[in-house]
């Protein structure tokens, strides 16, 4: 069993954008710059946030935080997001989610212009994923996919299955999966909360991608011998041996799954370092204007 280190690989392409940002100083080019607008203080969206800020800092690009109270209306919401379309100076930027009740995150992120959309959540860039064109792919897939090709991961003709069907994680995930590329020209299948003898079906999987937001769900006895696993989940579950009150637990229970695994993801340290370096190579794509001219 081997573990994909996701610190690592993040940290490894952190220093390649680094150095392609220094590179474009030194020529008197743009500095990437990347906004992000966050509603509240959801202690996930604060963490988050905080880290793509430091981010962009490691990088050497500009970032900018505007913060808004959770009783923001939809109008200024709305405003500060075609404030930032108009925006020369700002490549790309990201309105956090979730977003207060009141507000239509549909609405909100239909309104961001597709080319500074660096989320990958705009339908235009959805869309353009579905086909195989040009676009910002969404953060967290396009980190999975990134690991898989790092670690020399074949996918050609193995069967994956995705637990999980969001739009942020479990649907993009599968349209990559399934493109004529590489990574890529897998046999996908989808399970859900509704799909029937889950546990078949991931025994049958040469990869497994746990996207369900359930702590712990995939157990030893529902993995083949020799199977890929990477875990998307991260659910705060309360811990009172932490300093915090609570631990970050992943959908895989990792100590029965870990052993019959070639590869796995560990959480925390695995998905999410990547979800942040794909956001950063988004905004430098934006700034060279390389996918949308």
């Amino acid at each position: 069993m081997q573990l994909i280190d996701g610190k690592a690989v993040a940290a490894k392409i952190k220093e390649e954008i680094a150095a392609e940002v220094e590179i474009i100083k030194k020529s008197g080019g743009k500095v990437p710059h990347l906004a992000a607008v966050l509603v509240g203080h959801d202690g996930g969206s604060e963490t988050y946030v905080a880290n793509k800020v430091k981010a962009c800092e490691q990088v050497g690009f500009k970032s900018s935080l505007i913060r808004y109270k959770n009783d923001v209306t939809e109008e200024e919401l709305l405003a500060c997001v075609d404030r930032l379309n108009n925006d020369k100076d700002i490549d790309g930027f990201i309105v956090q989610l979730p977003l207060p009740s009141h507000i239509s995150e549909t609405k909100v992120t239909e309104a961001i212009d597709y080319r500074k959309d660096v989320d990958g959540f705009h339908p235009v860039n959805v869309g353009r994923m579905s086909l195989g064109m040009p676009c910002f792919l969404s953060a967290t897939p396009s980190g999975i996919v990134e690991l898989l090709k790092r670690y020399n991961i074949e996918t050609k003709g193995k069967h994956c299955v995705v637990l999980g069907r969001s739009n942020i994680v479990g649907k993009p995930v599968s349209m990559l999966l399934l493109q004529k590329a590489n990574p890529g020209d897998c046999t996908v299948t989808i399970c859900h909360s509704r799909t029937k003898n889950i546990k078949e079906i991931t025994l049958q999987a040469d990869i497994i991608i746990a996207a369900l937001g359930v702590p712990e769900f995939l157990k030893g006895d529902m993995v083949k011998e020799g199977a890929v696993v990477i875990d998307v989940g991260t659910t705060r579950v309360p811990n009172k041996t932490t300093k915090s009150g609570f631990k970050l637990t992943g959908d895989v229970m990792f100590e029965e799954v870990a052993p019959k695994c070639s590869y796995i993801t560990p959480v925390p340290g695995g998905v999410g370092p990547m979800t942040i370096v794909s956001l950063l190579k988004n905004t430098l794509l934006a700034a060279k204007k390389e996918v949308y001219k």
